[in-house]
């Protein structure tokens, strides 16, 4: 018997789909994926560690697959056509259903074996290490990924579900769209040089410190943000020396004379009197912030992200304990 399935230039409608199926791979949609979330061959590249020709010709291979151009050239950007935009929506439905499968294999393995991926921003690397390291040793078959970035990175990430959890400082412009868990202080604190000729100085003014140089993180950068406001609604401004891309940049040029900075207490290593820095004893400091475990509302949590999650928040009061402890050794330096 013929068949007599609907024909279009002899070829069936039920064959296109399956002809993807049969010759795209889930690495070609990975980097296709990639690209159009950077909008660069170059920085997707980076993120998979794949070299840029390993990336063009996976992506030359996916366009033959779909048969239509995947990606046109506006400038120095690249960016997907109508089929590019039509694939990446197909792309986002296949990535959370396997993320969707991964969470429920995960949870029927129960806390035995598991995966957890949290990314953060910079700051994170001082805070995040130790928790992890307790949770690994309470779950040691869990797989466990920090990926530290910044800011902007991180949002970027959470708003592409690229991980299971995410630790984040100020939310203030994300409030309505995530659920926030506090889980640590964050201290904000002044640090100027040890031979700085305002240490040891008690209470000393805002408009005083505003005179001295500063170095400061870079735009977009939380602490930034944080200290310009509170400047600025003392109607002071800040005199801006330099900026600096991260928080051991910042505490080396604070050692060389540079300026002063508002910096993380976290970021304070445990050298007491030998410390090359010291914190200024400043009218409105330390600024008490919280870290955050955030994750968008409405997200089904596996088994694994929540289990930590409960751990971090109930571990507060021994992270704060730690904080007090090391202000203490901070301020005898």
């Amino acid at each position: 018997m013929k068949n007599t399935t609907p024909q279009q230039n002899n070829v069936r409608v039920s064959d296109i789909p399956n002809r993807l199926i049969r010759h795209v791979t889930l690495r070609q949609l990975q980097i296709f994926e990639a690209i159009v979330r950077h909008n660069s061959f170059t920085r997707a590249a980076e993120e998979l560690f794949l070299t840029q020709p390993t990336v063009s010709m996976q992506i030359k291979k996916l366009t033959s697959t779909v048969g239509l151009p995947l990606f046109e050239h506006v400038g120095r950007n690249t960016i997907p056509t109508e089929a590019g935009h039509e694939l990446y929506e197909a792309c986002s439905k296949i990535f959370t259903a396997l993320s969707n499968l991964e969470t429920k294999v995960d949870d029927l393995k129960g806390m035995k074996k598991g995966r957890l991926r949290i990314s953060g921003i910079t700051m994170a690397k001082y805070i995040a290490p130790e928790i992890l390291g307790e949770f690994s040793r309470l779950y040691p078959g869990i797989d466990l990924s920090l990926k530290v970035t910044n800011r902007e990175r991180v949002i970027e990430r959470m708003l592409n579900n690229r991980d299971d959890l995410y630790i984040l400082g100020q939310m203030a412009d994300y409030e309505t769209d995530i659920e926030m868990h506090p889980f640590s202080p964050n201290p904000l604190v002044v640090l100027a040089p040890h031979d700085h000729p305002l240490s040891g100085k008690k209470n000393i003014s805002l408009k005083e410190i505003a005179e001295q140089p500063f170095i400061i993180r870079e735009p977009g950068s939380g602490i930034r943000d944080i200290m310009m406001r509170v400047f600025r609604e003392k109607n002071l401004q800040i005199k801006v020396r330099m900026e600096l891309g991260s928080n051991e940049a910042i505490k080396h040029a604070i050692v060389g004379g540079l300026g002063l900075s508002v910096l993380s207490l976290h970021t304070m290593t445990p050298d007491g009197r030998d410390s090359p820095v010291t914190i200024l004893d400043v009218q409105g400091f330390p600024i008490i912030r919280q870290w955050y475990i955030v994750y968008p509302k409405g997200r089904e949590l596996s088994l694994v992200a929540k289990t930590f999650l409960q751990y971090a928040v109930e571990n507060e009061p021994g992270l704060r304990k730690k904080m007090q402890q090391k202000w203490r050794q901070a301020c005898r330096s």
